[in-house]
């Protein structure tokens, strides 16, 4: 318990860049060879079966090594993750090692005259930015370009800080209720995200899909699916962060969660609940609450889900649940959801 609350977190920083005319061209060039290789890489992987054998020599084109490496790396760990993929965004990037920050430049090799030159790009940096990626253990540096500017993305780790909180917030996860948090000392309860609002967005997006799949319309389906991820995440980015205030202000020092893996093969829903289902983004909700409640040190602890929604909290008898209400024989009466919250919370 102890390791897990001293672990440190990774946030990104990121930084506007002002190369010059002939810097901006290189970057342009770097990044667009940087993706092209890594994609080159990937389908070399989906055919063989298996990520190949490379190094930088293997990269047949006139961009630094280091940054070789890096698209090695980025490629590998991209098809690890989600196998057959396709990088469209053009990024480049750099290890911890090979680029320096001072107040007003980056510097890193890139291109120049043939050779791989570590060069000084100028930068927009506060005084507290130049002093917190200074005093930071730093990682990797991406560099992409979002309209006309160029953006530093760096990562740095930081140290959580200690949470004085004693008591546990339980969380039960859902469909139409995408989050319930009940506090175990007082049962003071919170609902987080709006279910039937997350439907309408997913109703929405299919039936643009089904239209333009009639078309015949491939990109345009594969950008509106990119579209409906950035959505979802940014929901469950707000339904974590309120979560984890609401620890925080009901003195909360850890976090209980269900541990849902297998659900989808577990799980009894039919007809149109099974879509819903499938598209269910719990893995990336319950991966941003334990990142954020890392960063203030609340610890997150998953349970065994298991009947929680049908035991009583109160006699612990376990009863057939068959609407949003949970009535039990020996009085107790109270929302499905919370009821599991609540046995969560309780849960050792």
């Amino acid at each position: 318990m102890k390791k897990e609350q001293t672990q440190s977190c990774v946030k990104v920083l990121k930084v506007k860049l002002k190369p010059t005319k002939e810097q901006a061209a290189e970057l342009t060039r770097l990044s667009k060879e940087y993706i092209y290789h890594a994609n080159q890489l990937v389908q070399k992987a989906v055919s063989d079966g298996r990520f190949p054998t490379v190094t930088s020599r293997h990269i047949e084109t006139s961009i630094p090594s280091v940054v070789k490496n890096e698209l090695i790396r980025y490629a590998k760990s991209k098809y690890a993750e989600h196998g057959n993929c396709v990088f469209k965004k053009r990024t480049v990037s750099w290890n911890n090692q090979n680029y320096t920050v001072t107040p007003n430049h980056l510097a890193f090799p890139i291109m120049q005259k043939g050779k791989s030159m570590k060069t000084a790009i100028k930068a927009v940096l506060t005084s507290d930015q130049f002093d917190l990626l200074s005093q930071s253990k730093r990682g990797a540096m991406r560099i992409t370009k979002k309209g006309y500017h160029w953006i530093a993305q760096i990562a740095y780790h930081v140290l959580p800080s200690e949470t004085t909180g004693t008591d546990i917030l339980g969380i039960d996860l859902g469909i139409l209720c995408p989050a319930v948090g009940v506090v175990a000392s007082s049962g003071q309860t919170a609902f987080f995200g709006n279910g039937r609002a997350n439907k309408v967005i997913r109703r929405k997006y299919k039936k643009l899909r089904r239209e333009l799949g009639q078309k015949k319309k491939l990109n345009a389906i594969r950008t509106l699916n990119d579209k409906e991820a950035r959505i979802m995440q940014d929901i469950n980015h707000k339904i974590a962060r309120h979560i984890v205030r609401f620890a925080r202000d009901t003195n909360c020092g850890t976090i209980h969660l269900e541990n849902l893996s297998g659900i989808r093969r577990t799980s009894r829903q039919r007809g149109k609940h099974t879509a819903i289902l499938h598209n269910w983004t719990f893995a990336q909700l319950t991966d941003f609450i334990e990142y954020k409640a890392r960063e203030i040190g609340i610890v997150v602890k998953k349970v065994n889900p298991e009947y929680t929604s049908q035991t009583c909290p109160t006699c612990k008898a376990r009863n057939k649940v068959t609407d949003r209400m949970y009535q039990c024989g020996c009085g107790y009466r109270g929302h499905r959801d919370r009821v599991g919250a609540l046995n969560i919370a309780q849960t050792t």
